[in-house]
């Protein structure tokens, strides 16, 4: 015969019926989900959606392109990779945070298990005496404040999930002093007197709450083509999103204001220091001419120009810018070799064109430090070797300003050199007036690098009057209308349904680690051995149920279970049957008994040997006290049948032999051929033999008095016997280790009966 086992089909029809009697959990699962999920549309408050954009500005500004040399000295373009990081940073955070005291949430407690985020009006305000403590503050703590209708205030401070304080009867404002510091907490124009109120604070430093804040803030590039930054974060109260996310953008185009002022700011600095130092030797170059005049004695100044012919007059001209140039370069080269200026910005004031440029990389580098700066800290790898490149190019710039600054002095002094030629020709000019002309074109040098100062500090000036912010606001923060997540009709749809599914997936998971058959469908999934009746769950504590006079659910069906054994048993001559199981608690001896006594109401002479001599329970059960049992009779000759064969009282035609005291050679007692003579003897005496027999998953006993009998049944358990031992139940049924071997399940419920007679065997 074929063997079946549990995964050769599923027998859905059998699983509508498991789960319709078990229709009171869906009902209670159903009822329970749906009250969860209306408890939790009550106390879940709806999150809203708040975004904003920001366009970076990637373009020098138009003014600053017009500016020449100087342009150069604001930045280069900015890259949105980086402005993120930028606009997501710490320090930022920390800045909104501190503007909006957006460290001390406020929770106002609004009906069951409803506690709702209020912004910007808040009942209460909780004040630290020193501000300067959340700049340190490295631990949050939670205010619980109570306050009844007559104005009396308690107070619960947690830190670390432990109480630090308690105060009661307090009023308001009062001072609260916690193992960090003292704390005011007052109430503000939005508190309604009169009125129970309670409020759930956390206090958190500075910087805590950058890192809380940086949680639910998400920055993204709108898309990789753009220069659009997008700004979201999720919250219950719209008004607190709104307010954080135009703060971040306030205090971003802020930084990039002062970020631009700041290199604009380093200009003008070093063109009023050197416009102060031009301006001294202007002064002395003018006060020497005015002095040599009237040492001399000189009025007529046109008439001492005389002698300044054309070519004399070019010689001058081209001395002129040189010794103009060579100042600027000779400015611009103590400014680089002054060891406070080391990291500073190089102003663009030397007329070369390949000092510009190297100037200028050199400043891109050195913003790109003031930047790297901010967030990174000293020993950082990256901060030195921007630093190593820099004084790397410094140095490449000063060797190119001491060999520009030795070519213009080179030319200053071939000027020199000609103007002295030229002028030895014109010998006719008195000393003193040449000294005069030397005096009027130092002083003359002197004027025109202070007004190119001046004009450099004026196009300075209008930059800084016209400095913005290289972020853009396309959208201020706004609320999207919808909030997120489902509905509340959505949320109590699906506790509604995960009602329907628990039931089946628990009973499902409980089947799977359970090992255990519940229903008679379960074990004729499982076995092809014939099942000749099933047994109900009897609470009247006795062990014989059957009489004549009964009635009851057990009774019928243990009649039931008579009709089906007989059927088995259909040759006159078969009359012994032995009732076994797995293990002891599976009602063997129960189902004995009771068997035993439903054959005698048929006018039948029946005997119950109890050959479970191994443990025997039978007399036990049956409140019997023989004096001699079955294995004083197998192993002496001195006791006979007659002796140890006791009337069942209560029951006509049934007889009991116990199992009496436990040999200490049970196997060998039950080969013994005095078991075969004593079967012989109760065959002619008997109209049947009920032999209740010991467990065949513990001993061999059984499968060794299968020679003496004619049917056995095995007799298992719903909720208490195995799988596993259904499993051997079928190699013994394939086997043929037992003879019309047939099933009894004990301990179903009663409204589980299925119809008279036994399932057939299928190969």
């Amino acid at each position: 015969m074929a063997k079946k086992t549990t995964s050769d089909f599923i027998d859905f029809r059998a699983l509508l019926r498991q789960y319709t009697s078990k229709w009171y959990l869906f009902v209670i699962s159903v009822i329970v989900c749906c009250a969860l999920a209306f408890v939790y549309t009550r106390i879940k408050q709806p999150e809203y959606a708040v975004r904003a954009n920001l366009l970076i500005t990637t373009e020098n500004d138009p003014l600053q392109s017009k500016l020449g040399d100087f342009s150069s000295l604001f930045g280069s373009d900015a890259s949105v990779d980086d402005e993120i990081f930028i606009v997501s940073s710490h320090s930022l955070y920390r800045d909104v945070v501190r503007n909006l005291g957006i460290n001390t949430e406020y929770y106002v407690h609004e009906g069951f298990l409803k506690n709702v985020l209020t912004y910007p009006n808040v009942p209460l305000k909780i004040m630290p005496e020193n501000a300067s403590m959340l700049d340190t503050l490295s631990l949050s703590l939670g205010f619980k404040i109570k306050v009844k209708e007559n104005g009396k205030t308690s107070v619960k401070v947690k830190m670390l999930k432990r109480t630090v304080l308690e105060e009661r009867d307090l009023t308001l404002p009062c001072v609260l002093t916690t193992p960090v510091g003292k704390f005011t907490v007052a109430t503000t124009s939005d508190f309604v007197s009169g009125e129970d109120l309670t409020v759930n604070a956390i206090v958190r430093g500075y910087d805590a709450a950058a890192e809380d804040l940086d949680q639910i803030i998400h920055t993204e590039i709108a898309s990789k083509r753009s220069n659009v930054i997008t700004l979201g974060i999720n919250t219950t109260n719209s008004d607190f999103g709104k307010a954080v996310l135009d703060e971040v953008l306030a205090q971003y185009n802020a930084r990039g204001i002062v970020e631009k002022n700041n290199q604009a700011t380093l200009t003008q600095q070093f063109l009023d220091d050197r416009l102060a130092l031009i301006s001294k030797d202007l002064d002395a170059a003018e006060l020497d001419v005015l002095n040599y005049k009237q040492a001399k004695g000189i009025f007529d100044v046109v008439s001492a120009a005389k002698y300044d012919t054309e070519k004399k007059g070019l010689i001058e001209q081209k001395l002129i810018e040189a010794q103009t140039q060579a100042e600027i370069i000779e400015l611009t080269r103590r400014f680089i070799n002054d060891p406070a200026n080391a990291y500073a910005l190089i102003p663009m004031v030397v007329d070369n064109e390949g000092l510009q440029k190297s100037i200028e990389s050199f400043n891109t580098l050195a913003l790109s430090r003031v930047k790297l700066q901010k967030s990174a800290l000293p020993d950082n790898l990256a901060l030195q070797q921007l630093s190593e490149q820099i004084d790397l190019m410094r140095d490449n710039i000063n060797s190119g300003i001491e060999s520009a600054l030795q070519k213009q002095q080179i030319a200053v002094s071939d000027l020199r050199r000609e103007l002295a030629s030229t002028e030895g020709s014109l010998n006719k000019i008195p000393e003193t007036e040449r000294d005069l002309v030397n005096l009027n074109r130092q002083r003359t040098i002197k004027s025109t690098l202070y007004m190119y100062l001046l004009q450099r500090r004026e196009e300075n000036a209008m930059i800084l009057a016209n400095a913005v912010p290289k972020g853009q606001i396309i959208d201020r923060a706004y609320t999207l209308s919808e909030p997120l997540g489902m509905g509340k009709k959505a949320i109590l749809l699906i506790g509604f349904f995960l009602g329907l599914i628990i039931p089946p997936f628990s009973l499902y998971i409980r089947k799977l680690f359970h090992n255990r058959f519940e229903t008679r469908q379960d074990v004729e999934r499982i076995t092809d051995v014939p099942i000749i009746g099933e047994m109900c769950v009897d609470s009247s504590g006795r062990q014989l149920v059957v009489s004549s006079d009964a009635t009851d659910a057990s009774a019928e069906l243990f009649r039931l279970m008579r009709s089906n054994l007989l059927f088995v048993l259909n040759d006159p001559k078969d009359k012994v049957v032995l009732l076994t199981s797995s293990s002891s608690g599976e009602g063997k001896s129960f189902i004995s008994i009771n068997l035993a006594a439903s054959l005698c109401l048929l006018g039948k002479r029946v005997v119950l040997v109890g050959m479970d001599i191994r443990n025997p329970r039978l007399a036990e059960y049956l409140g019997m006290h023989p004096r001699f049992g079955l294995t004083q009779y197998l192993s002496s000759s001195a006791v006979s049948l007659d002796q140890i064969i006791e009337p069942m009282s209560g029951i006509e035609g049934m007889d009991v032999i116990a199992a009496g005291p436990v040999p200490p050679n049970p196997a060998e007692l039950l080969i013994s051929p005095k078991v075969d003579e004593l079967f012989k003897e109760l065959r002619s005496r008997y109209d049947y033999v009920i032999v209740d027999t010991a467990p065949i998953g513990l001993v061999s006993d059984t499968f060794t008095l299968d020679r003496l009998a004619d049917a056995a049944i095995y007799v298992c358990r719903a909720n208490y016997t195995s799988l596993n031992d259904l499993e051997l139940v079928n190699d013994i049924y394939n086997q043929q280790r037992l003879k019309k071997l047939s099933l009894v399940i004990n301990g179903t419920a009663a409204k589980k009966t299925y119809g008279y007679g036994h399932k057939k065997s299928r190969s």
